[in-house]
């Protein structure tokens, strides 16, 4: 499955809800504002790196690039996906969930 999240892990606890709900191996894309929980140095950032030893973990470049960050200000082990990248997860998944 392919969950995804676009609410700030700093203003919802949606993400982490996602989290402990997804089944390991599943992907979570983390896009518009969800972008936040990707990045290296905020106090989330152990979380989601923790979260990569489970999951597939993708954040929306043209998302990140809207807020004024670099592909390399995400946290290792979390992969930067263009748009085309979002369509192809979509068609690899089996299912896609919306976290709101």
């Amino acid at each position: 499955m392919l969950h995804l999240v676009n609410k700030s892990p700093f203003e919802r606890t949606t993400l982490e809800a996602c989290l402990r709900r997804a089944a390991p191996g599943s992907g979570i894309l983390l896009y518009e504002d969800g972008v936040y929980a990707a990045l290296a140095g905020t106090s989330f950032a152990p979380t989601i790196a923790n979260a990569t030893n489970a999951f597939d973990i993708f954040v929306l470049a043209p998302d990140l690039a809207a807020r004024g960050y670099a592909p390399d200000a995400v946290i290792d082990g979390v992969r930067t996906i263009d748009y085309d990248g979002f369509v192809d997860l979509t068609i690899e998944k089996q299912s896609v969930q919306s976290w709101l």
